[in-house]
């Protein structure tokens, strides 16, 4: 039976190989997967299906082992690619809140019609803005300006050489900051221009 220890750097129980398997990955992991889905674009209702589909390739591909990657690395990059294969599919997306979620907002108190429209209105920008990138540069993006992975980490996870992965980043830091300027001047309209411009 393998022994358990902890890794000094980061706190997980590994075995004496530094393997986790496909379960303690997923306790450890699920909320990181089901925001780096939802920062890719995957629309709520779908976000649980994709979440367990980076999990069951995890498992199919025997959990984590250790290398240059991270095990979040790891597995942004299986969610990178569910994500695509999502959006491939052209599954439709939803805007509809929930009965349950509109009914427990209304009877807080910290509620307020226009700070929720504000921020909603700046998280769509925000989002508008991050699905102006192209997915190869948006998965680059999110691992590192988001969820603060190295670049040689990501570049590993995505099985890509080192400058490339800088490369998309650089130009995605770019392309982000023009549509979030360009969005934030206009509310928005600008972003269409933008885009047709790059095109």
């Amino acid at each position: 039976m393998p022994v358990l220890r902890i890794n000094e750097g980061s706190g997980l129980a590994l075995s004496d190989q530094g393997h986790l398997d496909s379960a303690e990955l997923f306790r450890r992991y699920a909320t990181f997967v089901a925001n780096f889905l939802a920062r890719m674009g995957v629309p709520r209702p779908d976000l649980d299906d994709l979440v367990q589909e980076v999990f069951l390739v995890a498992h199919r591909n025997g959990g984590y082992s250790p290398g240059p990657a991270k095990p979040s690395t790891y597995l942004a990059s299986i969610a990178f690619r569910a994500a695509t294969t999502h959006r491939r599919k052209g599954k439709t997306r939803s805007f509809v809140r929930s009965a349950e979620e509109i009914v427990m907002q209304a009877g807080d108190s910290r509620f307020s019609p226009e700070r929720d429209a504000d921020q909603k209105r700046q998280l769509a920008l925000l989002d508008r803005a991050l699905s102006a990138l192209d997915p190869d540069k948006r998965a680059v993006f999110v691992m590192a300006e988001l969820q603060g992975e190295s670049v040689v980490s990501i570049a590993e996870g995505l099985a890509i050489p080192v400058d490339t992965a800088y490369s998309r980043l650089r130009a995605a830091c770019r392309m982000f900051r023009e549509s979030a300027e360009a969005l934030y001047a206009d509310g928005g309209s600008a972003l269409e221009k933008l885009q047709a411009v790059r095109s």
